[in-house]
């Protein structure tokens, strides 16, 4: 890629002298929806700030080379761009417009920050106002736009799935299958065959059963359970059969490489975007019922305690008898004398040993100190041409938490067979807190006045000891809300470092190799233990620079000493794996973020319809620009911006995460419960804008009892799903590090200061919610 040497100075209006002499700075900018940018540095070191003058020549996703050049008002370090490493490669997604006799393309993701010019023959098929995507054939110059040529049209802004069309190419998510690939997949058979059989054990007897969701299509795993005795007492046999996806897709085949390529499944509402093509997702390997299929077992002994006492792994042949959902399965368990109960007659004593055990895996959860924090999920309901008919929360009953305990039992099993051979593979690891985040939950607890504080090195007990503590309190959400945020977020390692949030020694992903790729090499591993032979990888990205790429995660992420000592001098293998890691956590981070998009997306067409009505909502989030607030009965959050709140001073304090007002002493704080009037709904930038009409009950900056709900994943990882639950929220923002800031809350309605301030914190506007009016009134100021 050609460099790009600016003249100095060329690319700022900044005269002042450089404050701080420090060498030249190599980053990825970063755009801002309000025109300017952040460098975030390689080295780790804090984000280099652009001023809209400075971003005039690049774009969102460049590598440049950068010069701090001064400290702003805020204390920002400011830089100056004085080489272009290299250009972003991603495409732009944007609405094509004709102005004036001038064709040009409005960037959906407003951090481009400025338009891309059209030549007249470079329109393509595409007619005004559809939706297109954009190669650039020109790049922006300081005193000129970026140009381009239309390389593919989209349809219309309303069309049905637009929002997916434009999430899977703004995050780059593979969407088409290689030829290959389909190829490949046609050339399979459409049903076990005698060869495949060689060598499995045959469980066709046994009533193996999938329990599943109502819209779920691809079946991973299947149960079956029966009593026995495990030593001296009562204990159970739990089968788990997972699909065998690796007997069909080869390793460095054709298919291996578009499943690498994607690592995961990504979920939309109403669509799916596949690992693997549907002739295997849905058919050759997903467990349906009443057909043969091939699967990998694991085969558990479990005492009363819930505790493994002997477990092995095999390939065998299975036969699903039944395809149950999970409120199927709870009725039955409810009431075994019920009509669900009748209608299964004969699968309800297999339930009854299923739900047996999970007791047992349960209470074993429980002693173990595993961290387990209930937090509401929802879910999207659309009608036939994508639109929100309701956004709901999603009820977890006995059937899903019984899927879950299997599911983790499982993966436990998996993690020690392959640490036991002393065979590399990829393992999910959650490392500890880190101390930066622990010192700010001790000090919001502090605050808050909770009996029950952690140490400086805290393991899960402690965690689960303060969520047992606080269970009963009127402000147990946010407390257990700020417990979730100050976790790290798991990922894919082949050093074993442990899982903290579930308290296990090893553990890793098994259970879901249809729509995870490090599940699939997790079961390659451990058939080739099985055969004594060892795994090794395709071809993956070159060792140095997946190590480049590790060292830099691990700093940005505050990697554990425990992690870096476990590393020691890599091979060339362990490197391999290593970049396998990386690889699949940062494609499950890119799957998250495209289905939060398409998610906020959907919300802000929703409330769209609801502009002026009023609400009761809850402040889940406080930064020193406002206050983040989901309504109770849409659970669907926005913001209201620190304008909205009165004419005075506001004190940002990040200790007890509120905002107080310096002359009525008035406080928001989480949790806080507040009416509000939907103001405004930017639907390209993802936002929704609230105006406090009323006051509830927190002038005092107490929320009520039993009010508010916590927005996020529950702490418990995540088995049937891509996205993980031991995760840090979504970051809202640049909010100031220091403990208090002062935050002017104006009573004009100017939208240029407004607006800058409104976006420089609207990292996820539209995320979560639920509806009850409120008659509309002035904010107490008393």
């Amino acid at each position: 890629m050609k460099r790009v040497h600016l003249p100095a100075g060329n690319l700022s209006s900044v005269k002042e002298k450089p404050t701080v002499s420090l060498p030249e700075i190599e980053g990825v900018v970063l755009g801002h929806r309000d025109g300017h940018g952040f460098v975030v540095r390689d080295d780790g070191q804090p984000d280099l700030y652009l001023p809209p003058n400075e971003m005039r020549a690049v774009l969102h996703k460049d590598r440049v080379k950068a010069r701090i050049v001064r400290h702003d008002r805020r204390g920002r370090p400011e830089g100056r761009v004085i080489e272009i490493l290299e250009r972003s490669s991603a495409p732009i997604i944007g609405r094509l417009l004709h102005e004036n006799g001038v064709w040009l393309v409005a960037p959906e993701d407003k951090r481009y920050g400025q338009d891309v010019l059209i030549p007249k023959g470079a329109t393509g098929a595409a007619q005004p106002g559809q939706v297109v995507v954009v190669e650039l054939t020109e790049p922006p110059a300081l005193y000129g736009q970026p140009v381009g040529r239309v390389k593919e049209v989209l349809g219309d802004i309303d069309d049905p799935g637009m929002e997916i069309e434009i999430a899977v190419r703004k995050y780059g998510v593979p969407h088409q299958f290689s030829e290959g690939a389909l190829a490949e997949a046609r050339a399979l058979p459409d049903k076990v065959r005698a060869v495949d059989r060689r060598g499995r054990v045959d469980l066709t007897d046994v009533p193996l059963v999938t329990i599943d969701g109502e819209d779920a299509r691809d079946f991973d795993d299947a149960l079956y359970c029966e009593p026995t005795r495990v030593g001296a007492g009562k204990g159970w046999r739990l089968l788990v059969a997972i699909a065998d996806v690796s007997h069909y897709v080869r390793n460095g085949s054709p298919l291996d490489i578009d499943a690498y390529d994607r690592a995961t499944s990504v979920y939309f509402p109403r669509r799916v975007i596949p690992m693997l093509p549907e002739k295997l997702s849905n058919g050759l390997c997903s467990l349906n019922p009443g057909v043969d299929r091939l699967c990998m077992v694991c085969d558990m002994l479990i005492d009363a305690k819930g505790l493994v006492q002997a477990y092995q792994f095999y390939p065998a042949v299975m036969h699903s008898y039944q395809r149950f959902t999970y409120t199927e399965v709870a009725a039955i368990l409810q009431n075994t004398r019920g009509a669900e109960a009748q209608r299964h007659a004969a699968m309800v004593p297999h339930l009854l040993n299923l739900h047996d055990v999970y007791r047992a895996l349960l209470a074993a959860r429980e002693a173990r100190g595993a961290v387990d924090l209930e937090t509401v999920e929802t879910r999207i309901v659309c009608d036939e041409s994508g639109r929100i008919e309701r956004i709901e929360p999603r009820t977890r009953n006995d059937a899903h938490r019984l899927i879950e305990e299997a599911m983790l039992v499982a993966n436990v099993c998996a993690a020690e067979f392959i640490a036991t051979h002393h065979h590399p593979g990829l393992y999910r690891v959650h490392e500890r807190p880190s101390p930066e985040k622990i010192e700010i939950l001790r000090e919001y607890l502090k605050a808050l006045g909770v009996p029950v504080t952690i140490g400086d090195m805290p393991g899960p007990r402690d965690f689960q000891a303060l969520s047992k503590a606080t269970a009963d309190r009127p402000d147990a959400p946010q407390i257990h809300q700020m417990l979730l945020r100050s976790m790290q977020q798991a990922m894919y390692s082949p050093h074993n470092v442990g899982h903290f949030g579930l308290a296990f020694d090893a553990y890793t992903h098994f259970t879901s190799p249809i729509r995870r790729y490090p599940d699939l090499l997790v079961h390659r591993v451990i058939k080739a233990i099985l055969k004594g032979e060892r795994y090794h990888l395709p071809v993956l990205p070159i060792p140095g620079e997946a190590q480049a790429k590790l060292a830099k995660r691990m700093e940005e992420r505050g990697a554990s000493e425990a992690m870096k000592r476990s590393r020691g001098r890599p091979s060339n293998e362990v490197l391999g794996w290593e970049a396998a890691g990386l690889h699949c956590s940062a494609n499950e981070r890119r799957a998250d973020e495209a289905s939060r998009d398409v998610e906020a997306w959907l919300k802000c067409k929703y409330m769209r319809e609801r502009l002026g009505e009023e609400f009761a909502g809850t402040v889940t989030a406080v930064t020193s620009f406002g206050l983040f607030v989901t309504l109770d009965s849409l659970y669907v959050e926005g913001l209201v911006h620190i304008t909205e709140l009165g004419g005075e001073y506001f004190r940002y304090d990040e200790r007890r995460q509120e905002l107080r007002g310096e002359r009525t002493g008035v406080r928001y704080t989480l949790g806080t419960k507040v009416a509000v009037q939907v103001s405004r709904v930017d639907l390209d930038g993802r936002r929704i804008d609230f105006r406090l009409v009323r006051e509830d009950a927190a002038a005092e900056g107490r929320p009520e009892r039993g009010g508010g709900r916590t927005v996020g994943r529950p702490m418990r990882e995540s088995t049937r799903e891509s996205s993980d639950p031991v995760e840090v929220l979504p970051s809202r923002g640049r909010a100031s590090k220091a403990g208090q800031q002062t935050a002017l809350a104006g009573t004009g309605t100017g939208k240029g200061k407004r607006s800058a301030a409104r976006a420089a914190g609207a990292g996820s506007a539209a995320q979560s919610p639920v509806t009850g009016r409120g008659r509309r009134a002035r904010p107490s100021r008393s």
